[in-house]
């Protein structure tokens, strides 16, 4: 396996941001030469990038047999949109890079968590805006449209049920109330966002389970398929929901919700 990271210095940049990748070798003379990269964003709330839905979150795409990654973004005091510029670099940089790490270029995911879902969701809604590829010096958008999106339990409103710690620390206290309208983004959601899997907790006291909703209702309304999972129980940012990601005190412990990981890789397995 290599380790590999790219330090990010993007307009706006915090001087952490970074982008980690950790490929499985190929051998030659293997059935499988190319491999879906999942490309994970962790939560946080804006104002910092979560461990529990980093490394420790990628690991298990290496044994469903894809390549992995982790973006460690800029968060407060950073603002809007050097988080997303990052995503977008990072997606242009790996399908700059497929040929050269067995990637297959047609089958690179993001997944977010929290925060990071609103995030990975920022770049399934904007990815075809010439404001972004300019930002990122990206010739053509295609480039930056990812395959499919994973969120988990992600924020996507800014309206009734918005989760108003993240979006005040991506936007700031007195934010521009046109750019706080436009990153409500069920509101965005058009027939070019990508299909996407989403899983949330139906009493999630933190980010209500109504953002998933929105998300899948404003997907249905697009055309555009959504695997939406909603979860009796469990408290907001489970990350993988077993013993690997739990806290010291067994915040995160939630075996009823496990399941999504492998409901996750038949998804993924569907874009073969």
């Amino acid at each position: 396996m290599q380790l590999l990271t790219f330090p990010l210095a993007l307009p706006g940049s915090a001087p952490n941001a970074r982008l980690t990748v950790y490929l499985q070798d190929t051998p030659a003379g293997l059935m499988v030469q190319t491999r879906p990269l999942v490309l994970v964003c962790p939560g946080g709330g804006y104002s910092m990038v979560s461990p529990r839905e980093s490394e420790l979150l990628a690991m298990p795409f290496l044994t469903m047999g894809c390549h992995a990654a982790v973006l460690t973004y800029s968060v407060a005091p950073a603002r809007w949109p050097a988080a997303l510029t990052e995503l977008a670099h990072s997606v242009a940089l790996v399908r700059a890079k497929a040929g050269e790490w067995g990637v297959d270029p047609a089958r690179l995911f993001v997944l977010g968590c929290s925060a990071g879902g609103h995030l990975a969701a920022c770049l399934g809604v904007f990815w075809h805006q010439p404001w972004l590829a300019q930002a990122v010096g990206a010739a053509d958008c295609q480039v930056l449209r990812p395959t499919g999106l994973i969120l988990c339990y992600p924020v996507i409103t800014s309206g009734e049920h918005r989760n108003i710690g993240s979006l005040e620390a991506l936007l700031g206290d007195a934010p521009d109330p046109a750019l706080w309208r436009m990153l409500s983004l069920e509101t965005q959601v058009t027939a070019q966002t990508p299909p996407s899997f989403v899983w949330h907790t139906f009493d999630d006291a933190c980010v209500p389970a109504e953002n998933a909703l929105l998300w899948a209702t404003a997907c249905k309304a697009a055309n555009v398929n959504c695997e939406l999972h909603l979860y009796r129980h469990g408290a907001h940012g489970l990350s993988r929901c077993n013993r690997q990601t739990a806290g010291a005190d067994g915040f995160g412990l939630e075996p009823a919700c496990e399941s999504w990981l492998p409901l996750a890789q038949t998804w993924l397995e569907s874009f073969a």
